[in-house]
C-alpha cells in the first residue's frame, strides 16, 4: 500500500518558489495556493469580513463587498501590531480550508502539494510530512522582485524584513533548493526532486 505524502514549498518573496510549486503542476499533481485561498477566505467569509471590519474600519470592503486591498495593506504595511491582528484572523481559516482540501486530495493521490510563503510563521509545518525550501541569496531575490513588481530596493527589503530570515528556514526545512542560477537549472534541480518525492509514496 503506498503512503501519502503532503509536501509544503516555500520560501522567501523572490525565491523562485511559485516556478517550483508550477513545476509539479504541469506534471499532473495539485498544488494548493495558500496566497489564493487566503484572498479567497478574505472576499467570502462572512465572520472574517467581520472581524477585518471590527478591527480595521468599514472602509476594509468596497461598497460591492470586495476587499479593499490597497487600504488594508496600509494599515499593516507599518505596523507590525496590525500584521499580527490580520494574521490572527486569516491563518486559522486559512490553514483549516488547506487541511481539509489536502485530505480530499489524499483520497484520490498518493502525493499533495501546497505552496505557502508562511509556512514557519504561521505554524504549518506541523501539517506536513516535508517541507521544500526553495531559496536564493539576497541580492538575487531583490533584483528579481524589482524587476517583476517595479518597485525600488528599500521597498522589497522592507517586505523582507517581514518574513522568517532564509537561515532559520534553512535550519527547519527537510529540502532546500538554492535557486541562484537560471530557470533551466531550477526545472533539471526540479525533475530530481519528481523522482525523490515519487519514490517516498513507495
Amino acid at each position: 500500500m503506498s503512503k501519502k505524502i503532503k509536501i509544503a514549498v516555500t520560501g522567501g518573496i523572490g525565491s523562485g518558489k511559485s516556478l517550483f510549486a508550477d513545476f509539479f503542476i504541469h506534471k499532473g499533481f495539485t498544488v494548493l495556493k495558500a496566497d489564493d485561498i487566503s484572498k479567497s477566505i478574505l472576499e467570502k467569509d462572512e465572520s472574517v469580513k467581520e472581524l477585518i471590519e471590527k478591527y480595521f474600519g468599514k472602509e476594509s470592503y468596497h461598497n460591492d463587498g470586495t476587499p479593499n486591498k490597497k487600504y488594508i495593506a496600509q494599515k499593516i504595511f507599518n505596523s507590525d501590531e496590525n500584521l499580527s491582528i490580520i494574521n490572527s484572523i486569516l491563518h486559522p481559516p486559512t490553514i483549516d480550508r488547506i487541511n481539509k482540501l489536502m485530505n480530499k486530495e489524499l483520497q484520490k493521490k498518493d502525493l499533495v502539494f501546497c505552496e505557502a510563503a508562511l509556512i514557519y510563521e504561521a505554524d504549518m509545518a506541523r501539517y506536513f510530512d516535508y517541507v521544500v525550501l526553495v531559496t536564493a541569496d539576497k541580492s538575487i531575490r531583490i533584483k528579481r522582485i524589482m524587476e517583476r513588481d517595479k518597485t525600488s530596493e528599500s521597498e522589497v527589503s522592507a517586505r523582507m524584513e517581514k518574513q522568517l530570515s532564509e537561515e532559520k528556514k534553512k535550519e527547519l526545512a527537510d529540502f532546500v533548493i538554492e535557486n541562484n542560477g537560471t530557470q533551466d537549472e531550477l526545472i533539471k534541480k526540479c525533475n530530481f526532486f519528481l523522482i525523490l518525492f515519487n519514490s517516498l509514496t513507495k
